[in-house]
């Protein structure tokens, strides 16, 4: 929805205003193939983490523009918001992301509040990814900002982002002075990303980060992200590739190919290889329906990296791989 309106201001000089609404709602179906749906195994990444019938989350987004400023407020409420707010209620509106922006020129943007992660190939709300489940990289970054961030357009091809912000994941103020920086250039749809924070209080540390992709036909594209992560001589790094072809305007079919592994004392050097297989079907443009296959196999089946717990087969031994079958549904207006 949008509603435009224009008003004389002191100086008489038409100002345009601009309010938009949109959002999201999902809901998925999910049983395990390789284990009992009971056996308590999780896969090691964000979100989507139930079995049989969930709620995935719903959002509203309200943003409204007069001249050259503006703000934007993005409420969640779900469990996939909780868990991407580090809420533990799941039934109040919670704040995803909240800030005003001044757009000082047509090539400069000043921007101050909460806003997601510059971070990476995959983002929070469902129906801006191809697969439903996320990442491992995407899972072990941070997932939202609060500070202050510079947009610069160098020209068509090239811009970039520099951020000063509080440490990692810190969703209101920094408690002990700490502060965290980011920035992000691009070129041509492919950027690499820097962040840094102290490492202290369960901060992040350095992370470099590349996310890009190329148009290889005109039904088939290839999306890239790289990451390499340190702590104080431990963390993460992975690479995932996601081919994903058009077979007609209405469906299109993706696969993720993920390997992720931890370094130094981290989870015990443990790593992981995630093939995703998601189909994804538009119904009259706002509805999508996603089914998925997915299947995360491990270095071994100690299980620490699927959040500690050990996974099982179908028999009940101990196993070193989860499968899974989700169906998703996902409305956007």
């Amino acid at each position: 929805m949008s509603v435009v309106l224009t008003a004389q201001d002191s100086t008489e000089v038409a100002k345009e205003k601009k309010f938009t609404l949109s959002g999201s709602v999902d809901a998925y179906y999910q049983t395990y193939l390789s284990a009992p749906d009971d056996a308590g195994a999780t896969f090691g990444t964000a979100f989507a983490g139930q079995t049989g019938f969930a709620l995935g989350m719903g959002n509203i987004i309200a943003s409204y523009e007069s001249g050259k400023v503006g703000a934007v407020l993005d409420l969640v409420t779900g469990p996939r918001g909780a868990g991407a707010t580090f809420s533990n209620d799941i039934v109040d509106g919670i704040v995803n992301q909240a800030y005003v922006y001044y757009n000082i020129s047509e090539s400069t943007t000043l921007t101050m509040g909460r806003f997601n992660t510059f971070l990476g190939y995959e983002v929070i709300a469902p129906a801006a990814n191809f697969n439903y489940s996320t990442s491992y990289l995407f899972s072990s970054g941070p997932f939202s900002h609060v500070g202050l961030k510079a947009d610069f357009a160098l020209s068509d091809d090239f811009s970039l982002m520099l951020a000063v912000m509080n440490p990692w994941d810190t969703n209101d103020t920094s408690f002990t002075g700490e502060y965290s920086f980011g920035a992000q250039l691009g070129y041509s749809g492919q950027f690499l990303n820097l962040y840094y924070d102290s490492g202290n209080n369960g901060g992040l540390g350095f992370e470099v980060d590349y996310t890009g992709g190329f148009d290889l036909s005109d039904t088939f594209f290839l999306g890239i992200n790289a990451a390499y992560n340190d702590n104080d001589g431990s963390g993460f790094y992975g690479a995932a590739l996601y081919p994903q072809l058009a077979t007609s305007d209405d469906f299109s079919i993706g696969l993720r190919g993920e390997y992720f592994a931890y370094h130094g004392d981290a989870n015990n050097d443990e790593s992981v290889i995630g093939i995703t297989l998601t189909g994804s079907y538009t119904v009259d443009s706002n509805l999508i329906i996603k089914p998925e296959f997915r299947l995360d196999s491990l270095t071994d089946a100690d299980g620490g990296i699927f959040g500690g717990n050990t996974v099982i087969d179908n028999d009940g031994l101990a196993a070193s791989s989860l499968s899974a079958f989700t169906l998703a549904a996902i409305y956007t207006f």
